[in-house]
């Protein structure tokens, strides 16, 4: 399996707007996040984590030509504001895009996105098919995933374990028993929004504590924001095996 990083800043990117602090004014291009997801290559097949509102950017970027499922972690602007531009892939491949998402994910997408649900569509709208998971493992064209139920403060969010590779993006606690779904893989992408505690999100301490605990030989952080500091200088301080991703990072599981 690959792994492309296609962003890994949190929902306002990096930099963020009007921002004119260090790392914002970086020039060093690990400072330059999109917002997060991942493109995973299986088997000959093109799984995309969330549609943020940079997808079109990291598909032409990423150079995907064909895509054949789309993973929802949650139902966040951040996470899902680019699903309208599947509709070029409806294009050129003829055929409905799979969303996998849960009925709370579901709810949110076909209110946000109504015009690729109507009855009577306008032309050239998405073509989405929703396909709904809860927390048993599920099957995307011949590759099994394993739901993971973490929390986002109040809000639960699904992370995935495909193989050896976890990937788990805006929580800021993970229950035991999901825990126990991640023990065993050899990578793990775990959220990390910056240095100080937060309310909803793994602080840097947090996530390493949490990626020790289960043992994880290789894990990147994700969903970092402006205030975690310069790329360089954070991951400087890092033990072997624990590194910030970046946009455009390829991984080889």
């Amino acid at each position: 399996m690959r792994v492309t990083f296609l962003g890994t800043g949190t929902s306002q990117g990096v930099p963020m707007i009007a921002c004119t602090c260090r790392v914002c004014s970086s020039t060093d291009p690990h400072d330059k996040r999109l917002r997060s997801s991942v493109l995973l290559e299986v088997d000959g097949k093109n799984i995309v984590i969330d549609t943020t509102p940079d997808f079109r950017t990291q598909m032409l970027q990423a150079g995907v030509r064909h895509l054949d499922a789309v993973l929802i972690t949650h139902s966040h602007k951040d996470h899902i504001a680019g699903m309208d531009d599947v509709r070029a892939f409806n294009y050129f491949q003829q055929s409905p895009i799979d969303i996998y998402a849960t009925h709370a994910s579901q709810e949110v997408i076909t209110r946000e996105f109504a015009y690729a649900f109507a009855d009577v569509k306008y032309p050239g709208v998405p073509d989405i098919r929703l396909n709904t998971v809860d927390e048993q493992p599920f099957d995307v064209k011949g590759t099994q995933v394993i739901p993971i139920r973490v929390w986002h403060y109040k809000m639960p969010v699904l992370g995935f374990r495909i193989g050896n590779f976890t990937y788990i993006t805006d929580a800021n606690r993970i229950p035991d028993e999901e825990k126990d779904k991640i023990k065993g893989s050899s990578v793990l992408v775990l959220n990390a929004l910056r240095k100080e505690p937060h309310i909803s999100h793994f602080s840097l301490q947090e996530a390493l504590a949490l990626a020790d605990e289960l043992s994880i030989p290789e894990v990147y952080f994700t969903h970092i924001s402006h205030q975690m500091g310069l790329h360089a200088e954070v991951n400087q301080h890092l033990k072997s095996g624990r590194a910030l991703a970046y946009d455009g990072l390829v991984l080889e599981i």
